[in-house]
């Protein structure tokens, strides 16, 4: 039953501020918590330590394990981080009959466009053919499957002609790159 004592009561808790001092505090907290993405992933702190999908390139497997990563995630930035600044690719254009070269800025755009028209890139390294004492030449064999969309894929399979060199990091970069594929 309502009295006068509890209408009384009633109104002094809205005069005492109370209803105010609860919406702010439920503000704050809806602000504070607003902050936190419950679905966002955490930040991988082991990027380029051992089991990663990135090497640091500190050895020679690791820059085919990057070359394989970039070209899955069609990711440039690694691509990029395998190739040294005097990098040159040069391949047998069997229609033309002549060998055709370029640089690293051509290379990158290159790879770029390639990365962006596609739908799908899947690199598989074979057998290392052939390998030099100081591992600084490296032939090993590929199969490249290149999906521009369900009914245009297209089959390439080679080997790559790697002349690598370590930079002031001691990290492994790509000095040269002939590609000796049916493409």
């Amino acid at each position: 039953m309502i009295t006068k004592k509890r209408i009384y009561k009633a109104g002094a808790i809205l005069k005492g501020g109370y209803i105010k001092r609860l919406v702010v505090y439920c503000l704050i907290l809806v602000l504070v918590y607003s902050c936190v993405n419950p679905f966002a992933p955490s930040v991988d702190e082991n990027i380029g330590k051992n089991n990663s999908l990135i090497s640091d390139q500190s050895s020679v497997d690791g820059i085919f394990q990057n070359i394989q990563y970039a070209y899955s995630f069609k990711d440039s930035l690694i691509y990029g981080q395998v190739l040294d600044k005097n990098f040159s690719f040069s391949f047998r254009d069997y229609n033309l009959g002549v060998d055709v070269s370029w640089g690293r800025d051509d290379e990158m755009r290159v790879t770029y466009g390639l990365f962006q028209n596609t739908q799908r890139l899947d690199l598989v390294w074979n057998n290392i053919v052939s390998i030099t004492a100081d591992s600084s030449g490296i032939v090993r064999s590929f199969n490249l499957t290149i999906t521009f969309d369900p009914t245009d894929i297209v089959y390439v399979d080679g080997r790559v002609n790697l002349t690598l060199a370590k930079d002031a990091n001691k990290k492994w970069k790509i000095l040269r790159w002939i590609d000796e594929s049916n493409f």
